[in-house]
Formats: C-alpha cells, structure tokens, sequence
C-alpha cells in the first residue's frame, strides 16, 4: 500500500469519536475517510456495497447491531484485503482476546493521541500489526495463560481427557461406561487417576479443572 492513499471506513457509535479521528487525518495525503458508520451492521453493509473501494476498517468494539468483533471477524472473512485497527475503551483481557481472535490486525485504546494512530496506521498499512503498550501485557498474560492450560491438559491421556470431557457433561459413571463402551470399574479407575492428577478432591473440583482450562 505504499505511496498509495489508504480508503478508510470508521465504525463508531458516538459521532465524536468519528469526528475526532476525521479531524485527526484531515490534513494526511496517505489517508481518506470514505465511509463512516455509527453501528456495525451500517458498516458491513457500506463495506459490502464497495469492498474493492476500501483498504482499511477502523471500528469500536461496542456497537448496536453487530459488534466491532463480530464486524471484524466478517470483515476478514468476506473481504480479507481489508486491515482491520480496533479503537476502544476497553483495556480487559477479555476485549482484548475477542479482538486478537477476531484477527484484528491492531488495537488502541481511545485516549490515544493523534501520533500513536498515525503509527498504527503506518504499521498495519505496511503490512505489520500495532497493539499500544498498554495492550501488549495483556495478550502476552493470554499466551502465558494458554500455554499453561496445554501443558496441564498435556498431562492427561487421551481417555482421560474423555472420561473428563464426559463428566463436565453431567454423565455418571455408568453413563460413561456405556458411551466409551468400557466397565464402569474402568471409568472409575479413570476417574481416580483424573483427582490425582488434576489435584481435584471431588467431581466438582473436576469440572472447574476443566472449564479453567477450556476442557469443554
């Protein structure tokens, strides 16, 4: 995209931010503000109606109608020519995740000045991805988090992870038996096996082990 100018759809629901962002790149050469939206599916349905028209998306995560995240992760399967930057409010791990999820190419918070806007756009324009320092904590605590959970789960066997899965599920020992086409004595070998190495006292404690670690 170099020494082209960049189109540029905002979505946000508040006209002030909309306007802010406009009034920020008003005077830029390198960018062009085509479109506009103050809720997802307005910008959905302005980016399908011209998608070869516009480059890059720059959307709020909460919006009537379909949210930024959702928006985002259209976006980048219908037309994935189109850089996506996250503008929010929002500095959780929770929005972050949906976002980076959502293969968002980049994410900055709304207090952010004119400069650090310029530079993810310059980024993600370039082929890169911008995440602002406040942002960057947060996805490396996700991946600490992820990595964790795998090798907790990488302790389990295959069967065991099974057995487990089939407990979450409300299935009793018989039940389970029946559906692995194993003894219930089995099952509860398994199941014994599951309290040492889950460090769990009861079936309970079974069931949080496995929804923190994403065992579903």
């Amino acid at each position: 995209m170099k020494n082209t100018t960049v189109n540029i759809i905002i979505a946000d629901d508040h006209q002030m931010v909309i306007d802010g962002i406009k009034s920020m790149l008003g005077n830029s050469q390198a960018y062009r503000i085509v479109a506009e939206a103050t809720n997802g599916q307005a910008a959905l349905d302005s980016i399908s109606a011209a998608p070869e028209n516009i480059q890059l998306l720059i959307t709020d995560i909460s919006m009537p109608l379909l949210s930024g995240t959702e928006l985002c992760k259209m976006v980048k399967t219908q037309f994935p020519h189109i850089q996506v930057l996250v503008l929010s409010m929002y500095n959780n791990a929770t929005a972050v995740k949906e976002a980076v999820m959502a293969e968002a190419d980049g994410y900055i918070l709304k207090n952010a000045g004119k400069d650090e806007l310029l530079n993810a756009l310059h980024r993600i324009t370039n082929g890169g991805t911008f995440f602002s320092q406040d942002i960057v904590p947060i996805i490396y605590n996700q991946y600490q988090k992820q990595k964790q959970d795998d090798q907790a789960l990488a302790q389990l066997s295959p069967r065991e992870k099974e057995v487990l899965v089939l407990i979450v599920n409300e299935l009793t020992s018989e039940e389970i038996a029946e559906k692995l086409f194993i003894s219930k004595k089995t099952v509860d070998h398994h199941r014994q096996h599951l309290f040492a190495k889950c460090k769990c006292k009861s079936t309970v404690g079974l069931v949080k082990y496995a929804i923190k670690h994403g065992l579903q």
